[in-house]
């Protein structure tokens, strides 16, 4: 099935195929769990975790409250640094800007580095429309280029595959049979790639931050790749969302901290690399010239939103992926964008403002506030998980069944003897499918839940029936216990009267 099909699917039926995908599911599974207890243990052992989450997210909160200023800041400092700075409003004005300068220098490769922006303009196919190769360089994206896939995972893009899958891709690259030994295949890719470097002619990067007092871009990395991407070419290409902006060098140590533990479990991120505008004089490398591309693509639409603003506030490190129940068991392609998880699920309609597109990937969680526990800034995602679940049916465009069955359930649980009655009915009822205790039809709305487990039937005796016994039953043990307690009160009063005991 092709990928163009598999968008084509509802979140339920890309779900679907996900959870009866075995391996799949074990390798999210397996990587997700390690990330996150490596998060776990790294915050930790920092021993104030919450106090810097609480110093991270008011660095955000303040940086959105007064996002103009600051990007208007470091635009006027990047330009004094002899930075080409461009800002673009829509996706399709990003990708028309990065191919004028690659037409402009007369490019015919780009190298790029790690950058979700550039999956958000889906730039490496405009690029090759015009007949620029564009070559990954993170390992991870690298493999998923050569299986002309998107990234499952925010930090680790091809985590959905595992070393036998890698060798077989990598092989039909080397044009000849590579074991599936990861010393080997990573050997071959750092062999092919430092080729490319070594031709390309422009780099291309996104940006973790960017450092308005100076007017500067900083990259988290761990492979090196980035700055290879950022030294050898000529021109070099930073993709900016507009909200990646912090204030200082200041702010930039505690996003140094919370980020990289919160991603992967690290202290510190192998490669952090600050630039500061184009190749200078006495300097040994480096690009010619630089542009910064910012964009804005459906971000400020958040702007002065109550329910989503925070939702910029987001540093992209993936831990609400790891965190996440749903994702874990259905990986990243299900959801459909280039962002998944819970961050996805907001994000993706947030951006689009076409809800009536992506109005069901906001039902791709449980709301169990996993993701709220896990974000180093607090974003509340499962708050704006519920907002967009409200919006969808305010719009009229909620499921009609459900709102059916919800009003029933509501009409039942606020009167005592319609609830009666229908356990009274759904007991005998459920006779015709209970076997052993438990109901495994698949009919109806049990369809959906059955496919993965059992409903446990009604029990012949309910918590309300026993009820009247255990209260007897209480009452009468604190009874018995007010009575033993009096007793004792009367003995010691007379053994103090008579002298005939001492009670502390």
């Amino acid at each position: 099935m092709s990928t163009t099909e598999i968008k084509k699917m509802s979140v339920k039926q890309r779900s679907s195929l996900a959870l009866n995908n075995d391996f799949l599911r074990s390798a999210v599974r397996f990587t997700t769990e390690r990330l996150r207890s490596g998060k776990l243990q790294a915050s930790a052992d920092h021993g104030n975790w919450d106090t810097w989450r609480e110093r991270g997210r008011q660095i955000r909160l303040h940086t959105i409250a007064n996002l103009d200023y600051y990007l208007n800041l470091f635009a006027d400092n990047a330009r004094a640094n002899g930075v080409h700075v461009h800002f673009a409003d829509t996706a399709e004005e990003a990708v028309n800007l990065s191919l004028q300068i690659a037409e402009w220098n007369s490019a015919k490769s780009v190298v790029k580095s790690k950058s979700m922006v550039s999956e958000e303009l889906h730039l490496n196919k405009a690029l090759e429309s015009i007949g620029v190769e564009a070559v990954e360089t993170d390992l991870g994206e690298y493999i998923i280029q050569l299986a002309d896939e998107t990234p499952s995972h925010i930090i680790i893009p091809a985590i959905h595959k595992n070393r036998y899958q890698i060798a077989d891709l990598l092989s039909k690259e080397a044009g000849e049979t590579l074991p599936p030994d990861t010393s080997i295949l990573a050997g071959f890719v750092r062999n092919k790639l430092r080729e490319k470097f070594l031709d390309a002619d422009i780099g291309m990067t996104g940006c973790n931050f960017a450092i308005a007092e100076t007017g500067s871009m900083v990259l988290f990395e761990n492979e090196g790749n980035a700055r290879m991407v950022t030294t050898l070419p000529k021109t070099q290409i930073t993709l900016m969302g507009m909200e990646r902006i912090i204030p200082s060098w200041t702010d930039l140590e505690v996003m140094a901290t919370l980020l990289p533990r919160s991603a992967t479990g690290q202290k510190l991120t192998v490669y952090m690399s600050g630039i500061s505008g184009p190749r200078r004089e006495r300097d040994g490398d480096g690009p010619e010239e630089m542009h910064i591309i910012i964009i804005d693509n459906g971000r400020s639409l958040q702007l002065g939103d109550p329910e989503f603003q925070e939702l910029l506030n987001c540093i992209r490190c993936g831990a609400c992926l790891n965190a996440c129940p749903v994702y874990r068991q259905i990986g990243g392609h299900a959801y459909g964008g280039t962002y998944s998880g819970p961050i996805g699920a907001v994000l993706t309609p947030a951006l689009k403002k076409n809800v009536a597109e992506w109005d069901d990937i906001a039902n791709a969680s449980s709301l169990c506030g996993a993701c709220y526990e896990a974000c180093p800034v607090k974003i509340p995602l499962h708050d704006m998980l519920v907002s967009l679940r409200r919006r969808k049916v305010e719009a009229g465009r909620g499921n009609k069944l459900e709102g059916a069955g919800m009003s029933g359930f509501a009409a039942i649980m606020g009167n005592s003897k319609r609830y009666k009655a229908v356990i009274r009915l759904g007991k005998i009822g459920q006779k015709l499918v209970v076997r052993g205790g438990e109901i495994r039809t698949k009919l109806g709305p049990l369809k959906g839940w059955n496919s993965y487990r059992v409903t446990p039937s009604l029990p012949k005796e309910s918590f309300r029936d026993k009820w009247p016994t255990l209260e007897q039953e209480i009452r009468n043990g604190v009874k018995e216990m007010d009575e033993g307690m009096e007793n004792r009160l009367k003995q010691i009063m007379k053994d103090r009267e008579t002298g005939g005991g001492r009670h502390d």
